[in-house]
């Protein structure tokens, strides 16, 4: 069931008005059954694996805690149970191949590579958000919950379920555990994200999506037009993850529950490590505490440093698909982050903190980034391959006022986006400089302008709506 479906909307609605008339532990209990209903909605079959993954970590946590010593063989278990599915599913059939081309390279017999299972909705979320709460429990951070249905709401809570937040049961599971009641302020915090959420994907991210694959549809754009799809696939990308994310974060919200923040106005980085500091930021904070931290992290030196750091931008890669594109993605990542240590360590101080460089460091980081949006959209390595080696100074082909009147296009959809930034950027300057006035004024014109936008998807949104990148994941 997408969130910008009809359905979706009437199935929120229900089950907001059944749920505050109920006490917590039936609220707990609607939750699950609705959430088992949301993803059921879309195969029993996947709803069947999502209850044998969770049935299993909650088994190994809770034996985790009562025979210690049997810990580490209990928690291999859990890790070979969800990380195998999950490479079942996600990454076998990329093995497959690249194993029956390499044979057919050597000269060897090779087989008809892949099995065509089909990769379950949201099962890259909902593993590392398992796999997570089982070496926190063996690392002593966290408890093992006593009742299997509260990890079994933690892990298919319908509004994470499909593309995140990866949550932590360290931030999710007391909430579930404690009362909840809705404010006027969550309120109308929830319904400000919804429409915000709502906005950003219908309206900015589906029109900019048409730019982009009409343009990565040519079979021989010029260089300008090629990196104008590219721009609008970098402000994409944003508007439909980040309009996700929030539309999660509202329907929580509605339901009393705080989510993880995932995007903090990546664009505005002024590094590339300050860019995974800001972007699907509870991706990042995973990978950073259960894969760079105990590889060793910065401990064991420059070399090992470095190391682990591409390790941790390959998983990265990986994690988003079985395709060679999303391994050179994170690799790229990887190098721009060791670029910017080394950067860091030899370049004199007062010029790395000098002000007049702050803007062209957000500006070359915007431009690097975009640049690795190509190697992300682009999954065949040929094309890939043609498109990087296109010229600036090449023939144009007659395509500059389509260029042009494109570029503006890209430009005016993403425009709501920079307003966004803008207004969050003077709310904090606002409250951290104590002037609370200027932040109330700004916060009395966030009803005006979700006002403007839910008109504007009443409006304007294309009744065939694009499904959310990140669904693929």
């Amino acid at each position: 069931m997408s969130f910008t479906s009809l359905a979706y909307v009437i199935f929120l609605a229900g089950v907001l008005g059944l749920y505050w008339c109920l006490g917590r532990r039936w609220q707990n209990r609607l939750l699950l059954a609705a959430s088992w209903g949301f993803y059921g909605y879309v195969s029993p079959w996947f709803l069947a694996l999502l209850l044998g993954l969770t049935l299993t970590c909650h088994v190994c946590a809770r034996g985790m805690a009562r025979y210690p010593r049997r810990g580490k063989w209990l928690l291999a278990l859990a890790l070979t149970v969800c990380l195998g599915a999950l490479g079942l599913f996600k990454y076998l059939d990329f093995f497959l191949g690249n194993l029956s081309a390499l044979l057919a390279a050597l000269g060897l017999p090779s087989f008809r590579a892949g099995l065509g299972l089909i990769l379950p909705l949201g099962i890259s979320f909902y593993t590392f958000l398992l796999v997570g709460y089982v070496l926190d429990v063996r690392a002593g951070r966290l408890a093992p919950v006593a009742s299997w249905a509260s990890l079994a709401l933690l892990a298919a809570f319908f509004p994470t379920l499909q593309a995140g937040p990866i949550e932590r049961g360290g931030h999710l599971l007391p909430q579930i555990d404690s009362p909840r009641r809705l404010t006027p302020e969550g309120l109308r915090q929830g319904l400000t994200l919804l429409i915000w959420g709502f906005f950003q994907k219908l309206i900015v991210a589906d029109n900019l999506a048409l730019v982009a694959n009409k343009i990565f549809a040519l079979q021989d754009p010029d260089f300008w037009l090629l990196w104008t799809g590219v721009l609008a696939f970098t402000f994409q990308i944003l508007a439909d993850f980040s309009g996700y994310t929030d539309i999660a974060r509202g329907s929580a919200k509605l339901l009393g529950f705080d989510l993880l923040p995932n995007f903090d106005r990546p664009y505005l980085a002024s590094s590339p490590a300050d860019f995974w500091r800001r972007w699907h930021m509870s991706l990042s904070y995973w990978l950073r505490d259960y894969v760079y931290i105990p590889l060793g992290g910065s401990r064991r030196g420059p070399w090992r440093r470095g190391l682990n750091i591409l390790l941790t931008f390959l998983a990265s890669g990986l994690w988003h698909g079985a395709s060679w594109n999303f391994v050179l993605w994170g690799l790229y990542h990887g190098l721009l982050v060791l670029l910017e240590r080394v950067w860091r360590d030899v370049a004199p101080r007062g010029l790395r903190e000098a002000a007049w460089l702050a803007p062209l460091k957000v500006a070359g980081t915007f431009a690097l980034v975009a640049a690795g949006w190509l190697l992300f959209r682009e999954t065949d390595l040929a094309w890939l391959w043609r498109y990087l080696s296109l010229s600036p100074w090449g023939p144009a082909g007659g395509s500059g006022l389509v260029t042009a009147y494109l570029l503006c296009t890209v430009l005016l959809y993403a425009s709501p986006l920079a307003g966004h930034a803008l207004w969050v950027g003077l709310r904090r300057q606002a409250l951290a400089g104590g002037r609370p006035s200027l932040a109330a004024a700004l916060d009395r014109l966030a009803p005006l302008g979700s006002a403007l936008m839910f008109l504007l998807i009443l409006a304007l949104a294309n009744p065939d709506a694009v499904n959310f990148i990140y669904f693929r994941f």
